[in-house]
């Protein structure tokens, strides 16, 4: 293989969409002669952020048909689905965004059909993040810090590297699970008999203490949580000795998909927050929801920040978690909430997690039939 003609031929494909000079038959034999797709320039512009610069839908729909990488990102970290919302250009958007959609899933359906990771035919999908922002392993065997940012602003904190440090739940939160909780509760038609409340994951304890602070307390809130540092927190708070809170320390799968959490009956409402955990764990849990839910009165929420640092990335993932929950029988209704409101330093030091204005909360119910 010749990188430098490879590289040339790339040059050159992205050259020719930029200048509409040639039609789209005439560009597909370019590739054909062996212009790379996944081509990507100094500026990080790939053919497909080309197509979507000059908002051109066939184009786009060629290079995706060909292999261009729908999440491939420039030097500024924008997708080609970014470059095309940018424009207003809602057909070729759509059109990335679906592509990464059934992307997702392909993966997904991938994941579930891989051998066993120790077998010889196993292979590696996609790229592991070993620290403790990506892998559950190395985030339980890491110290948290509970704490205050310069702003005022709660914090609980976990160290990635020497010099970085990752946010696991921060303050700002707090009107995602306002809205979440009244979403889930306030018109549930058993608030006022005491909800039976399922949480997995404590973080900074909002969303249980909103819980708490319903009109009528829950006649049963069970909290799942495996990072000792967390259940040292929840300890001096006093979480362990509130009536009708049932504390279970441990990861979600040794409760989830054992009887411990079926023994104790249907629960109203189910939320779940982790963190660490990629989408294929999350899409793990789906599945489990519809035998922890009483009945179809009962709802489901989780903390939707997949992909929340990139507009197409969000929207794609937000887009899949619904297909997966319909596929288990949950219809979920979304709405927006304005996460932003004015404030430029809710981040801190701390790496930015969700950098979208608006979050998606999704609350779903078992479909009736």
């Amino acid at each position: 293989m010749d990188v430098d003609a490879l590289v040339a031929q790339g040059q050159e494909l992205i050259d020719a969409i930029l200048r509409r000079r040639l039609s789209v038959p005439e560009i597909k034999g370019m590739i054909e002669a062996g212009a790379p797709v996944w081509y990507q320039d100094d500026d990080g512009n790939s053919p497909l952020h080309a197509a979507a610069y000059v908002e051109n839908e066939d184009l786009v729909k060629l290079l995706l048909d060909e292999g261009a990488i729908w999440n491939a990102v420039d030097n500024l970290h924008n997708t080609a689905g970014d470059v095309a919302l940018s424009l207003n250009n809602e057909k070729c958007y759509t059109t990335i965004r679906d592509a990464g959609i059934r992307s997702e899933l392909l993966l997904t359906l991938l994941q579930k059909r891989a051998p066993a990771a120790n077998s010889p035919l196993n292979i590696i999908l996609k790229a592991t993040d070993s620290t403790p922002a990506g892998s559950t392993d190395a985030f339980l065997q890491t110290r948290l810090e509970y704490t205050k940012d310069e702003h005022g602003q709660e914090i609980c904190l976990v160290k990635v590297a020497d010099q970085e440090e990752v946010g696991v739940m921060m303050g700002w939160e707090r009107g995602i699970m306002q809205e979440t909780v009244r979403r889930l509760c306030v018109d549930h038609e058993n608030l006022n008999e005491g909800l039976k409340v399922l949480n997995v994951g404590f973080g900074l304890g909002i969303i249980d203490s909103l819980f708490q602070s319903l009109s009528s307390k829950p006649s049963l809130h069970v909290i799942i949580e495996p990072h000792p540092d967390v259940l040292k927190h929840m300890r001096e708070q006093g979480w362990h000795e509130k009536p009708g809170v049932k504390i279970l320390e441990g990861k979600w799968q040794d409760f989830v998909e054992s009887e411990e959490l079926l023994s104790v009956g249907g629960f109203d409402v189910i939320y779940t927050d982790t963190f660490s955990e990629d989408y294929a764990e999350l899409h793990r849990f789906f599945g489990h929801v519809p035998d922890l839910l009483a009945g179809p009165e009962s709802r489901f929420s989780f903390f939707n920040g997949l992909g929340a640092t990139n507009a197409t990335f969000y929207d794609v993932y937000t887009h899949v978690s619904d297909l997966h929950l319909a596929d288990v029988g949950i219809d979920v209704e979304w709405s927006d909430v304005d996460v932003f409101e004015g404030d430029t330093d809710r981040w801190g030091k701390t790496r930015e997690y969700f950098a979208m204005r608006t979050y998606r909360l999704p609350v779903g119910r078992m479909r009736t039939l």
